[in-house]
């Protein structure tokens, strides 16, 4: 089964490329949002096994919405992404409880089944 992931990004064209990009890697994007609100009722509402999540969203900051995610039922493996090579300290994004970060330039050369497996 493949896994399932909800892509959080203001920028459409942004999410239309990495949703295909998920797509032929073999995961199944279940949903997009554009902001951090309509990312937690996304991953509340389809309880994805993983979020790529922009760091810079029009309402909140991704840190923010991955402490979020956290509290969710079913909380998914969060991967923070930004066109900032190095956004915050390791220990904030560990605390936030942040996966790993990747670049948006180095997503396409990304392991996506290391970076969303449990």
């Amino acid at each position: 089964m493949a896994v399932t992931v909800v892509v959080v990004d203001d920028d459409a064209g942004f999410r239309r490329v990495v949703t295909m990009l998920l797509t032929t890697r073999g995961l199944s994007v279940v949903a997009q949002a554009v902001d951090g609100a309509s990312g937690i009722e996304a991953v509340r509402r389809h309880a994805p096994d993983a979020v790529l999540l922009d760091l810079n969203l029009p309402d909140q900051d991704g840190l923010t919405v991955a402490r979020a995610l956290r509290l969710t039922d079913r909380p998914p493996t969060v991967v923070l992404t930004s066109t900032d090579p190095s956004p915050w300290p390791a220990e904030e994004l560990t605390e936030a409880a942040i996966r790993s970060f990747v670049a948006k330039d180095r997503l396409f050369d990304a392991d996506f089944d290391a970076l969303f497996s449990s």
